[in-house]
């Protein structure tokens, strides 16, 4: 996916620094303090809800739902941890309302105006071209992993697509039987054991947690090949545009099973926390076959 980098003329790439990574690196700061501040009763969580406008019937959703994820925590070890491990719940929430207008208001009509007006071959033709640019992030993650024989079956992915599927607009290397997977280094650290942290809801970016808003949407970044070439080049009109599709693009896939979801949820912020992790926790785990929540992984990468 795309990303689009702060610029500073004449300082060297490496150095830059992305606008949206100091607010990312403040909200995993403020996690970080969090449990301290409540204990010294520096936080709190009522007058915090109460200035948010959150109603009274939200919370007792919200208190109901956790009561049932911890009556399911006995019976799945996944879901043991979807009341747990959100200590910057009154926040989160209010940045996951955020996030809902900014699907319900830009991206959601994008998305509607996407579906109406690109037949689907058309879509599937534009999936697998941004899968394909995508392709040297998950080879390095391969690498990085210690997985030589999914290495090679990505590389033979990226030779094919490129060339016999038309820069990737054909997905031959599916045909001929060599299926693509999706690698990022979040996945990378929790491969070597780096726990999962806190959970916590990013602007724009929506649901993950400290070690995945390093790994996803900073690190891999710079495995991009031709993110760094229209990097340097100056070529912002190509970023955005390819930043702008693979957002829209990846939404359109999961809009629908994300509707059904809000209608059917007692608490839709619970269920799409208890969704992350268990996808989360299933990719890192490269669980093939497995019946992966509907999550969207959209990078929003803004100067």
């Amino acid at each position: 996916m795309a990303k689009e980098r702060a610029r500073q003329v004449g300082t060297p790439r490496g150095l830059r620094v992305r606008a949206w990574v100091v607010p990312v690196l403040v909200t995993i700061g403020l996690g970080a303090a969090a449990p301290s501040a409540m204990a010294a009763g520096g936080w709190d969580a009522e007058v915090f809800l109460a200035q948010t406008e959150l109603s009274q019937t939200e919370l007792s959703q919200t208190e109901l739902a956790q009561n049932e994820l911890a009556q399911t925590a006995k019976e799945t070890p996944v879901e043991a941890d979807n009341g747990v491990g959100d200590p910057l719940e009154p926040m989160n929430r209010v940045i996951f309302r955020f996030n809902e207008l900014f699907r319900g208001f830009i991206l959601g009509p994008a998305t509607e105006i996407y579906t109406i007006f690109i037949p689907p071959p058309m879509r599937t033709a534009i999936g697998n071209i941004l899968d394909n640019l995508r392709t040297p992030i998950v080879l390095a993650n391969d690498v990085l992993q210690g997985r030589p024989q999914k290495a090679w079956e990505t590389t033979q992915r990226f030779v094919i697509n490129s060339t016999l599927g038309i820069g990737g607009i054909v997905d031959r290397a599916a045909e001929m039987g060599i299926e693509g997977h999706d690698e990022d280094f979040g996945q990378t650290m929790g491969v070597w054991g780096v726990g999962e942290g806190f959970y916590l809801v990013l602007p724009l970016f929506g649901p993950s947690n400290p070690r995945d808003a390093v790994g996803k949407h900073l690190v891999d970044g710079y495995f991009d090949p031709l993110d760094t070439w229209l990097d340097n080049t100056d070529r912002d009109g190509f970023v955005w545009a390819r930043t702008s599709v693979g957002g829209v693009d990846t939404y359109s896939g999961v809009v629908d099973e994300l509707e059904q979801i809000r209608k059917t949820s007692i608490d839709y912020y619970a269920a799409l926390r208890s969704m992350y992790r268990q996808k989360r926790a299933a990719e890192i785990r490269n669980g093939a076959g497995e019946d992966l929540p509907p999550i969207p992984d959209i990078d929003y990468e803004l100067d």
